[in-house]
C-alpha cells in the first residue's frame, strides 16, 4: 500500500492593485506565483492592520475563512486559502474581474437609466441559486449548517464581465457550531438591508436572505432602496412598519407576475415569505423562461461591458494608495 506524502508548500502572493477598501478590511488583487512560470489571479482579503491585532476580528476572519472553505458553487466566489504574514491574517479567494453590483447600480444612477427589467431578475435568480446552495449545506458528518449569510446587499455581489453572478463576503454569516454575533443583542448586516428579524433582534434562518434578496430586486428595479433614510433608526424602522408599495405602479415593466414574487419576498412574517431559496430561484426561472428564450450570463456579460465601458486589464488603474508590488 502506498503511502500519502505531506508536502511542506510556501506559495508566494505578487500584490498587484487595491480593489475594494472597507471599514475593516481590505481587498486586493494578487498573482499567485508558481513553478514553471505559473501565474493564477487570485483576490486577497486581510484585516486592516489597526484591527488585525485584536483577538476578536482575528477570531471573526478565521471563522468566515472555515465557514466558506467549502462553499464551491458558481454563484459563489470561492475560498482557496486562509494564511498569515507578519502576524497579519489573510484569505486567498477566486479573482472576479468584474464589477460590483452596487457599481453597476451606480452607473445606472448617474446616467438616470433604468437597469432592464429582465436582467435585473436575472442576476437576483442567480444569487437565489447560490443562496439555495449555501442553506443546504452539510458538513462532513451529515448535518445541515444552517448558514445564513445575513449581509445580503449590492456591494456582496459581483458581476464578472462574463456575466456570471458571484455572492461574496460571509464575514457576518452565521452557521452551526459558527456564529460572530449574538443575535437577540446585536443586530448583524446593513440597516437598509435588513429583514424584519434581523431589525427587531429576532434569531434568524435562511428566510432572512430572501427578504434581502426581494429588497436588492426592487432597488435594481427602482433605481432606489425604498427602506433607505437618512438616519439608520428611521431605515430600520421602515423594514418594520412602512406600507409595501404597488410595485407595478412604480414601473410598467414590472407586471403582476413579478409583482407578486416581489411582494412575497417582502413578507415581514417569514411564514408567509417563500421559504426556501430554492422556491425563490424556481419562481423566478418560471418569470424568466416560461414563454421560451430569456436572458443568460453571456446576454449579461454583453450589457455589462457595454455600459459599463469594459477596460482590458493592463490599461486598469488602481485604487489610490496601493502598495506597490511585494511578496505576501
Amino acid at each position: 500500500m502506498s503511502t500519502v506524502k505531506n508536502l511542506n508548500i510556501e506559495v508566494p502572493y505578487e500584490m498587484v492593485r487595491k480593489i475594494a477598501d472597507g471599514g475593516m478590511g481590505l481587498v486586493y488583487e494578487a498573482r499567485q506565483k508558481g513553478a514553471g512560470n505559473f501565474n493564477k489571479s487570485v483576490a486577497i482579503k486581510l484585516i486592516r492592520e489597526e484591527y488585525s491585532a485584536i483577538a476578536e476580528f482575528q477570531k471573526n476572519f478565521i471563522g468566515e475563512a472555515r465557514l466558506v472553505a467549502d462553499l464551491i458553487h458558481t454563484n459563489i466566489v470561492q475560498t482557496y486559502h486562509l494564511g498569515k504574514s507578519d502576524n497579519q491574517y489573510f484569505m486567498v479567494m477566486e479573482y472576479v474581474d468584474g464589477v460590483s453590483l452596487e457599481q453597476f447600480l451606480e452607473k445606472h444612477r448617474e446616467l438616470n437609466k433604468p437597469i432592464p427589467a429582465e436582467l435585473a431578475v436575472f442576476i437576483i435568480s442567480r444569487v437565489a441559486r447560490g443562496l439555495a446552495y449555501a442553506h443546504q449545506k452539510c458538513d462532513t458528518q451529515g448535518r445541515l449548517l444552517g448558514i445564513v449569510h445575513r449581509d445580503i446587499g449590492p456591494k456582496n455581489i459581483m458581476l464578472a464581465w462574463e456575466g456570471d453572478v458571484k455572492l461574496t463576503d460571509f464575514g457576518i454569516a452565521k452557521a452551526l457550531d459558527l456564529m460572530y454575533n449574538e443575535e437577540g443583542k446585536v443586530i448583524a448586516g446593513k440597516d437598509e438591508y435588513l429583514s424584519p428579524e434581523q431589525a427587531s433582534y429576532a434569531v434568524t434562518d435562511g428566510r432572512a436572505d430572501l427578504f434581502a434578496l426581494g429588497i436588492v430586486l426592487t432597488e435594481l428595479l427602482l433605481s432606489r432602496n425604498i427602506f433607505r433614510a437618512p438616519d439608520r433608526l428611521d431605515s430600520r424602522r421602515n423594514i418594520l412598519t412602512m406600507e409595501i408599495p404597488k410595485f407595478g405602479e412604480l414601473r410598467a415593466e414590472i407586471d403582476d407576475k413579478l409583482a407578486a414574487i416581489i411582494e412575497r419576498l417582502l413578507k415581514r412574517d417569514r411564514d408567509h415569505r417563500y421559504q426556501s431559496a430554492y422556491e425563490v430561484l424556481n419562481e423566478l426561472e418560471i418569470y424568466l423562461y416560461s414563454d421560451g428564450y430569456g436572458p443568460t450570463n453571456e446576454k449579461l456579460g454583453v450589457y455589462l461591458r457595454e455600459f459599463m465601458g469594459y477596460a482590458p486589464p493592463g490599461s486598469r488603474s488602481p485604487i489610490p494608495e496601493s502598495p506597490s508590488s511585494g511578496i505576501v
